[in-house]
């Protein structure tokens, strides 16, 4: 048991000795801590020695081809993936499939939340599939340029489909047995369009927090974050928001005055780079953008260091003398309390050593992966967050200019590849019209990310469920006693679909034997 735990501990362990490569890498970074805490429960994952320790889940490894497009092609590499049977009834039952996205996927993704918690119900097989090029599952050759081509969303689609085949004979699942496909942002992405693009093999899809707009330019996020800073809902105000203003003004007015000014700024938030050139400026920048932006997307979270209305009493002077503090103080707090959540020593590194880590071919030990992401955002997806709409609380740095710059240092893709890369994967997609049936988009309207989803119904059979007040994938997440009235009426709502999904998959059985 000891051994088991240390072989999948580790690497979760690692990433608070990875150090934030880029700004955007904090809001990741911020994702993948509350994964981990939420899926490192003992109690949840029923890692006890008693009755619950037959349960644990089971991992497993299928042979995928690295080209599935290229017939000639055989080279292949080892995709891994978790299973739970604990409750799988075996003959006709469901399959729920949790797609993994740009990260890795532990033993948590097939023990607790979604689709976890609703297996019981239907006596569900659990599995989860790690994303190809993401933690363990990453092909031989490492993160090199010719490697990276074969990374992509159809390929991980190709994957799925290869999985579902491979899986049905492993497991020797019936040929009725619906297959329904779970995801959480860019994986619920994946989720929706696993149906579109092959509704003969996958029956049904529950899309969470999916942004299936590709967007170059992404200040809609800001918009978002913007408003949510306000929501008395979670503890915002318009005071608060004022008060990220004239904090984001104050560093700004700091990093003017360079000398000593800037030196201390650069202690006093943890800036692990000098502050003299306009490039390392806008790392930090940028960085505090995603730390108080996470607050947002995370909301009220389990593990999340700062919920809105945690960051909005620091920056209001709260819980100290509020004539003797200032939005500045508070904010150099939020650093300190995000930085010590994480394990990390530094809020931002120079431009240079950003571009360095991001041009290392080695795989990170923590499976963020950073590198994989960014080709991804540069070759299909885009998603940069901007500031340059003056309802936007922040500095108008990063602009978007010098996140494209990224693309060309480190992979040589030009903006214009990189638009047109974002045209053609809604154009392939259908951006926020996929027109795939029998798919529920589940959103929360504190989620800047809920803008690039589908939020009202498309149709009788392409459903939307917007949670009030919900976060980002908090629909996934284990059940809290804490959890809000309209968080629990969604789920109540995820539920009756799947009823429904799987009322209509026995009727279609039916008629087939018929």
């Amino acid at each position: 048991m000891t051994v088991w735990l240390a072989r999948w501990l580790g690497p979760l362990l690692l990433v608070s000795l990875w150090g934030l490569s880029a700004p955007a890498s904090l809001l990741r970074r911020l994702g993948e801590h509350i994964q981990q805490f939420q899926e490192s429960s003992a109690q949840g994952l029923g890692l006890s020695l008693g009755p619950g320790a037959a349960a644990l889940p089971k991992v497993g490894w299928l042979e995928q081809l690295l080209d599935p497009f290229n017939v000639s092609d055989r080279r292949s590499f080892l995709q891994r993936y978790w299973v739970n049977e604990q409750h799988w009834v075996g003959e006709d039952g469901p399959i729920f499939l949790h797609l993994g996205g740009e990260g890795s996927l532990g033993p948590g993704s097939v023990m607790r939340g979604h689709p976890a918690a609703l297996a019981p119900a239907w006596g569900a097989l659990v599995i989860s599939l790690e994303h190809r090029f993401y933690g363990l599952s990453i092909p031989a050759g490492g993160l090199e340029m010719a490697q990276l081509r074969f990374l992509s969303s159809r390929h991980a689609l190709a994957d799925v489909v290869s999985a579902r085949l491979a899986l049905s004979r492993l497991f020797n699942v019936s040929s009725s047995s619906p297959w329904i496909c779970f995801g959480g942002s860019y994986a619920g992405s994946l989720a929706a369009w696993a149906r579109l693009k092959f509704p003969h093999l996958i029956f049904a899809s529950v899309a969470s927090s999916a942004p299936v707009r590709a967007v170059l330019d992404f200040s809609e996020y800001n918009d978002v974050v913007s408003r949510s800073l306000m929501s008395t809902a979670i503890g915002g105000s318009l005071e608060c928001r004022a008060a990220v203003s004239a904090a984001f003004a104050e560093v700004e007015r700091r990093l003017r005055l360079g000398g000593a000014a800037q030196a201390a700024l650069r202690s006093e938030l943890s800036a692990c780079g000098t502050l003299g050139s306009a490039e390392n400026q806008a790392e930090l920048l940028g960085a505090l953008q995603a730390l108080v932006g996470g607050a947002v997307q995370y909301d009220g979270q389990a593990g999340a260091p700062l919920s809105v209305r945690q960051l909005c009493g620091l920056l209001l002077g709260g819980g100290g003398n509020r004539s003797h503090s200032t939005p500045y103080c508070g904010l150099r707090r939020a650093v300190q309390i995000v930085l010590h959540s994480l394990g990390q020593k530094c809020l931002s590194f120079s431009r240079a050593e950003t571009v360095a880590q991001l041009r290392s071919t080695e795989p990170q030990l923590s499976g963020v992966g950073d590198r994989q992401w960014l080709y991804q955002t540069c070759t299909e997806f885009g998603f940069y967050v901007t500031c340059g709409n003056p309802r936007c609380p922040f500095s108008q740095l990063p602009a978007l200019p010098s996140q494209l710059d990224l693309c060309e240092k480190v992979f040589g893709l030009s903006a214009l590849s990189v638009a047109q890369a974002v045209a053609q994967t809604n154009s392939y997609y259908g951006g926020q019209t996929p027109g795939a049936n029998q798919v529920l988009f589940v959103n929360g309207d504190t989620d800047p990310w809920h803008v690039l989803s589908v939020t009202q119904a498309l149709g009788s059979s392409e459903s939307a469920l917007l949670i009030r007040t919900g976060s980002h994938c908090l629909d996934m997440a284990p059940e809290r006693p804490s959890d809000s009235p309209s968080l629990r009426l969604g789920r109540q709502n995820i539920f009756q679909q799947l009823q429904t999904w799987l009322k209509l998959a026995k009727e279609s059985q039916v008629k087939g034997e018929a």
